[in-house]
């Protein structure tokens, strides 16, 4: 993802309490901006807004990460929420923050970052890598932030989910299998992040032409009642449709 420098609390006053996110505390319980203290009533596409917002920020992936993530989930069999939480579970930088060596998940990206977390004694600087059960997790053997991460947990004596396993005296941890639902950190309703995605998803369709010259695909990211309501010609979308952001490909059939 992309840094955030922005304001943190003014989105912990938008979506709720992100404990991975910040560990800053608001003193103000409105909704930021010049009309927060309007009392507005929330439709059922800003209810999966927020929800899908959340997911965001506390794991700190992009709209084009997460959509990687659901697409990943959708081909796995079993609960596709449940499927989305476990693979976001399992990233280094979120196996960092969850073992309780740096305070936020910001800061646990970027231990990974700077080369001071090693998997199975390699080093891995890629915080989306994703764990497998029975990998081990160490530190690089540099004074100052051995030192850091023991003061940290320390301070914080961080509740271990089921899946991981550490031990503090030498800063070692193993992934002892993939996380379940009760392991996830954050109040949060997935179901409503899936119904989010539900349609706006790139989809293929190949479509054939009158004659069967051409075969056409298109790739499109919009809700299926806007794909039906454009109008087809011989060349395909309509170009007066707003609502359709696709790529055109076609091939002469010899």
């Amino acid at each position: 993802m992309s840094k955030y420098s922005g304001p943190r609390l003014r989105v912990v006053r938008r979506l709720g309490e992100l404990t991975a996110f910040t560990k800053k505390k608001t003193k103000r319980s409105r909704r930021p901006g010049q009309h927060g203290t309007n009392r507005i009533k929330l439709t059922q596409f800003a209810y999966r807004l927020v929800e899908k917002q959340k997911l965001r920020f506390y794991y700190g992936v992009s709209e084009k990460q997460l959509i990687r993530y659901v697409k990943m989930a959708r081909k796995m069999k079993g609960s596709t929420g449940e499927l989305l939480l476990q693979k976001l579970e399992i990233r280094l930088d979120n196996v960092v923050y969850r073992l309780g060596w740096r305070p936020t998940l910001p800061s646990a990206r970027q231990l990974v970052n700077h080369g001071h977390i090693l998997v199975n004694k390699k080093c891995v600087t890629v915080p989306s890598f994703l764990c497998r059960p029975q990998q081990l997790i160490t530190v690089q053997n540099v004074v100052n932030i051995r030192e850091k991460i023991k003061e940290n947990l320390s301070k914080s004596n961080p509740s271990l989910p089921f899946h991981l396993s550490c031990s503090n005296e030498t800063i070692t941890a193993t992934v002892s299998c993939l996380s379940s639902r009760n392991d996830v950190g954050i109040n949060l309703k997935e179901l409503l992040v899936i119904e989010y995605y539900s349609n706006r998803i790139s989809t293929c369709i190949s479509i054939y032409d009158t004659n069967n010259e051409y075969i056409i695909f298109y790739y499109y990211v919009c809700s299926i009642s806007s794909f039906y309501s454009c109008t087809f010609g011989r060349a395909g979308f309509s170009r007066n449709c707003n609502r359709c952001i696709f790529s055109l490909f076609s091939k002469r059939i010899y």
